[in-house]
């Protein structure tokens, strides 16, 4: 699938997390409403799901290892968006572990620069860096 397709389907997700994240709306029908304002392939549609789903299904994990390497940033007082950003990003890296780490952190940083604030790019680049190399020695690469 075109790189533009999967990363509009990361904007749907990383869109509904924030509502999620910021609202009680139920987290089925944030994404049900998002995908039906969105022009998106089935397939993409499933893969914005999946990402939501598995970020809320892991989010205590997620949240742990966002504090573990943002220690100076805690993650109430993050902006909303680089904290959904990273939720994102790292259950790509270490949950699903279906996208290579580099291209999870572009995408990241590609959705921070599309949604986040003028330093979102540099302190999303810069967790999941230090998050990757922790994925690293884990998988013994």
């Amino acid at each position: 699938m075109p790189f533009n397709e999967r990363h509009r389907a990361r904007g749907l997700a990383l869109q509904a997390l924030y509502e999620i994240d910021t609202t009680s709306h139920e987290p089925e029908e944030v994404v049900r409403r998002q995908l039906e304002a969105t022009i998106i392939s089935p397939d993409n549609g499933r893969f914005a799901t999946e990402l939501v789903t598995g970020v809320l299904a892991n989010k205590v994990r997620i949240d742990d290892c966002i504090r573990r390497f943002a220690r100076t940033w805690p993650i109430e007082q993050m902006a909303v968006v680089d904290r959904n950003i990273l939720r994102l990003a790292i259950f790509e890296v270490l949950v699903d572990n279906r996208v290579p780490l580099r291209a999870a952190i572009n995408e990241a940083v590609e959705l921070a620069k599309d949604f986040g604030g003028q330093n979102s790019p540099r302190f999303v680049n810069g967790v999941l860096s230090a998050v990757g190399n922790l994925a690293t020695e884990i998988k013994g690469e």
